[in-house]
Parts: structure tokens; sequence; C-alpha cells
């Protein structure tokens, strides 16, 4: 693929943008509450595009077109449109309940709940997984993107993301990420819906795509399929929605730092609008590529990167060059920032040094975002390896380690008041060996059935362990005085109108 002048000097200006105007707005950050929560001071709209921009990178544009191009077609929807609705109902329960109690990470919610070996287990176990697998399937998927699209080598590709990414996070903490995303979490969904028009002019319209391509539109699939059957969606997907959207750091930090309950849910409802796009700005472009290239691809992930490649005019080339590696980029940046929050203040400051000045906080996750982004690259190249099925379901499936155990531990504690703390200790570690014992000895359920299975089994632990020696005072959360958790109507029927546009969404393509 060649580029236009018109095309570099694109690429070059929108990227000095956001990297000159996210490090000049976090230019004053001297507390770890200014670098880890940009100063509790977001506001909605912030918040929104933050969260679409963390959520949505190249793991969706290469993993769920992939899988669109795949077997599974317009189903792989579920998870966003699932995770739209679901992030909606998690605004106006678990959120005003978290700004109320004023909390930095997740981990620090199960120490005022449990205990601090509670608190320690989970910092662990996310700090591993953010590194082992979000962040490196990130920078794979990202790198896979630029390789196909313009011949970069793997390696060479994955360093480049990494060195723009690192830039502006070390910098400024996640006040910088928040307004990196704006701008790249703009530019990726535009990008996404662009190629989804030209595309679909391509194929002749809606309705000769639709004509041929009648089964792969379909959001529910036969309860055998081997990928995503309609069982694992509900036995398991609302799992890993409420993990993900309610207790996920990376997704979460965001609307800790908001300035208002109000500016929080609206944010995250205005996020959830914006999820509502994804299925036409990333899955039907995969079917798409497939319609028009699939005897040139090797791979499904190869189907978004291979439509690129075909169809788009020189002249546009910059600005979608731009808006998937923003994608990867604002998510790397986002997954980064949290890794090095929870590591600094649940590992470090809780367990190692209470007295750390802010000045020693702020170094050290400076530092820790560097270490973290270092060994990432490291790993990326690995994923090449075709025994990983694909960048989508690598994620998926390995993050089904940390699915069970952590939402079964938060919901466990939050609706029953006498749990005790080995009762934490107990599910997070049992949610881990479980979900590998279902791995391994009944390979034949699909990872969602496995990780519905591992979720009650962890509770009925906590449970028996609860019955045998429970909590005889409740420990209480702390109070941030300032914050009014009193959600407006207005807000809620916003919530509604999202919801709402997802059940047409089904109605539409059942």
């Amino acid at each position: 693929m060649t580029f236009t002048g018109f095309d570099i000097c694109f690429f070059v200006l929108f990227f000095a943008l956001v990297v000159g105007i996210s490090m000049y707005k976090s230019r004053n950050e001297r507390t770890s509450e200014d670098y880890f929560l940009a100063s509790r001071g977001l506001s909605w709209w912030l918040i929104g595009f933050s969260i679409v921009a963390a959520n949505i990178s190249t793991e969706q544009f290469v993993g769920m077109a992939g899988q669109g191009a795949g077997a599974v077609g317009l189903a792989v929807s579920n998870w966003q449109l699932i995770g739209a609705a679901g992030i909606v109902l998690i605004a106006f329960t678990l959120l005003p309940r978290f700004l109320k109690a004023g909390i930095y990470t997740m981990p620090e919610f199960l120490e005022y709940r449990y205990n601090a070996a509670t608190r320690a287990v989970m910092a662990l176990i996310t700090v591993v997984i953010y590194v082992s697998v979000l962040l490196t399937a990130v920078l794979y998927s990202g790198g896979i993107a630029l390789r196909t699209i313009f011949g970069l080598e793997l390696h060479r590709a994955v360093w480049i993301i990494a060195i723009i990414a690192g830039l502006y996070t070390t910098w400024g903490g996640l006040k910088a990420v928040a307004w990196a995303d704006l701008f790249q979490g703009a530019a990726l969904m535009l990008g996404g819906l662009t190629i989804f028009f030209i595309g679909l002019n391509a194929c002749g319209g809606w309705e000769a795509f639709s004509a041929r391509n009648a089964d792969r539109l379909h959001m529910i699939l036969k309860p055998d399929h081997a990928a995503l059957p309609w069982t694992g969606v509900f036995s398991g997907m609302w799992i890993v929605t409420v993990y993900y959207c309610g207790l996920n750091q990376f997704i979460v930090q965001r609307t800790l730092a908001a300035r208002t309950l109000r500016d929080g849910q609206t944010g995250v409802i205005f996020a959830a609008a914006l999820w509502l796009l994804v299925p036409f700005a990333i899955v039907l472009p995969g079917i798409l590529s497939f319609d028009l290239y699939g005897s040139q691809m090797a791979r499904p992930d190869e189907a978004f990167p291979t439509l690129i490649r075909n169809l788009i005019p020189q002249g546009l080339r910059g600005f979608i060059f731009a808006a998937i590696s923003g994608a990867v980029i604002s998510s790397l940046a986002s997954m980064l920032n949290s890794a090095s929050t929870i590591f600094t203040m649940d590992i470090y400051h809780r367990m190692l040094d209470r007295r750390a000045s802010q000045k020693r906080l702020v170094f050290l996750g400076r530092l820790l975002t560097l270490l973290f982004l270092t060994i990432s690259c490291w790993l990326a190249p690995m994923l090449d390896d075709p025994k990983f099925g694909g960048v989508f379901q690598y994620i998926q499936q390995y993050q089904g380690y940390i699915w069970p155990g952590v939402t079964a531990v938060f919901l466990f504690g939050i609706f029953v008041d006498n749990a005790p703390g080995s009762a934490g200790v107990a599910g997070l570690v049992s949610g881990p060996v479980l979900y590998g014992l279902l791995q391994s000895y009944a390979p034949g359920l699909h990872f969602l059935i496995q990780v519905a299975v591992a979720f009650q089994l962890v509770l009925l632990i906590m449970g028996l362990i609860t019955f045998w020696k429970p909590r005889w005072k409740p420990r209480p959360l702390p109070v941030r005085r300032d914050m009014d958790i009193r959600t407006e109507p207005k807000v809620k029927w916003l919530g509604a109108m999202v919801i709402a546009g997802v059940a047409l969404f089904y109605i539409i393509f059942w």
C-alpha cells in the first residue's frame, strides 16, 4: 500500500496533535491522585470517549472482525451489545457505591470489604493478566495490522506502537490518556464506519450483501456451535460483562476519576451508545471482507487489514492508518496506566511502603509503565503461533482465569455483608484453579460455560466458608463526603434508551 504526501502529513499531524495536547493537559500532575485518577476531575464526554478508546483496539479490528469473517459472523457482536446493556446497569448499581467510597483501584475495595490479603491477591492476579494477556495481545494485534497492511516486520511494528503509547502515558498518567482517547476514540469510530460504507458499496449495497451472507447475519447461534453457542452467551457472558464493565480497572478507572456521579453515569451511558455502532464499524466490515476477498486471506484475522489494503483510496489511507494505530495505542496506554496504578497503590504503597511520598509514587508509576511495556513487547510476537487460535479467542479464553473468581468475590461481598476475609481469598484463589481444571478435563465445554460453572463453584465455596465462620460485624466502607450519589431522572432515561437500542438490534438480527 502506497501513501500520498497528504496521507503521510495527516498521519504525522494527527499524532503530533494527540501527543502534544495530552502532554500539555497533563503537565501539572504532582500527586498520586493527579497521576492515577486525573485529579478526580474528568467530565462525562472525556469519560465516554476514553472508555470506547480503551475498549476498542486492534483486538477488535483484527480479532473481532476476524471472527465475523470466520465461523461466528455477526454473533460476535454479542460481546459488545451485552456489554452495552451491562455497563448501563452497572452505572446505576456499582458505580455509585465505588464513587462514594473514593477508592483508587478495584483491589482496594476488596480490602475494605474483606481484608488486606484479598486486596493483595486481587492486585497480583490483575497485574499478571494485564501484562501477560491484555497488553501482549493488544501489541500483537496492532503489529499484525501494520504487517498485513504496510508490510512492516512484526517486531518493528510492535515497538513503534509501544513507543508512541509509552511516551504520553509515562508523562501524564490518566489525564494524558483520557485526552489522547478523545481524539483517538473519535477517529477509530469514524474510521470504522467509513470502511463499512466503502465496503458495502463494493459489495453492491445492503440487499445484495445480506442475500449472499444471510447465514452470517444472526446474533443467536446453535447450542452446539463450536465458537459461540447461545448456551455460552446466556450462561457465562453476563459474568464477563459484570467483570469487564464494572470491575475491570482499565475501564472503571475512568469512572473513578469522574468529577461527579452525573459525569460518571452519563459518560458510561455515552460509551454504551457508541458501542452500539461497533457491529457496523468492526464486525460487518469483517464479513464484507470475507465476501469480497475470502480467497485471499490465509486466516480470518486478516479480514479487516485486507479490506483496507484493497479498498481504501489514496487520500484516505493516512486517516485510516491513524485511526487503526490510535485504536491500539489508546488501549495500550489505558492498560499500562491501570497496571501501574494497581502495582503502585495496592502492592508497593499498601504492602511495602505506607509512608512513601507522593513524588515517589508518581515516579514508581512511570517506571512501572516502562517496565510493563518492555515485557509485553518481548511477549507479543510469540502470539504469531497458530496454536493460539486467533487473538480475540486468545484474549477471551485466557481471561477466563480471572473472570469467575473476581466476579464472584465482588458480588458475594456486596450482597453478603457477613462474609469473612478468608472467603475473599478463597474465592480469588479457587477461581483460576477451577477454570484451569475445566480447561484440562472438560475441553468439550465452551469456555463461557466453563466460566459459568467455575463461578457457581466459587460461590459455593465462599458460601460454605461464610456458613462455617461468618464475620460477626460487617466492615464499613469509607465515605467520600463531597460525593452526591443520587441519580438524576434524565440520566435514567438516557440509560433506558441505550438498552432499548440493544433490544432492537437483537430483534432485527435474531
